[in-house]
């Protein structure tokens, strides 16, 4: 799998249940290819940095934001501070 086919997979999940956990993410990306991922210097799965880049292209910042405090994705809400991707 292509860290492209990765991200596609990853914002299709998104779109389809509105919200993507990191580590579940990791875990099936994992499966299909050990390139996709990485362990971090914590030892937790972390996804390769250009599945993310190519993820961060698909999802627009307008619609769905990185929840720091839930460490995952998830649209946009009404109290979600605009134009910022990152959310605490």
């Amino acid at each position: 799998m292509t860290p492209l086919a990765a991200a596609q997979w990853m914002f299709d999940e998104l779109q389809r249940d509105g919200y993507l956990d990191q580590e579940t993410a990791a875990w099936k990306l994992l499966q299909q290819d050990k390139a996709l991922v990485y362990t971090n210097a914590n030892g937790n799965l972390g996804i390769n940095p250009n599945v993310l880049k190519a993820f961060n292209k698909l999802a627009p910042t307008s619609g769905y934001v990185w929840s720091r405090s839930e460490r995952g994705w998830r649209k946009r809400g009404n109290y979600d501070v605009p134009g910022k991707r990152m959310q605490d």
